[in-house]
C-alpha cells in the first residue's frame, strides 16, 4: 500500500428530490473535471422552501482526491 497525499474541495449541490440526490450531483459534477476522487464528507445540509411548501435540498460536501506525482 502506497502513501497518498490528498487535496480537497467543497462543492454544494442542490436537488428537489432528496439529500442523497444532491450529494450524488455534487460528486458527479466534480468527477467530470477532477481525477482520483477518493472520499467525501457532508459538511452541511440546508434547504429552501417555495410557495407550495416544496423543499429544495442544498448539501455541501468536501471531496478529497489524490494528488498526482
Amino acid at each position: 500500500m502506497s502513501d497518498h497525499i490528498y487535496k480537497s474541495i467543497k462543492v454544494t449541490g442542490s436537488s428537489a428530490t432528496s439529500i442523497d440526490d444532491a450529494i450524488m450531483k455534487s460528486i458527479s459534477k466534480a468527477a467530470k473535471s477532477l481525477k482520483g476522487l477518493r472520499w467525501f464528507e457532508v459538511v452541511s445540509i440546508r434547504g429552501s422552501i417555495d410557495e407550495e411548501i416544496k423543499p429544495t435540498w442544498q448539501v455541501t460536501v468536501e471531496i478529497g482526491f489524490t494528488l498526482e506525482d
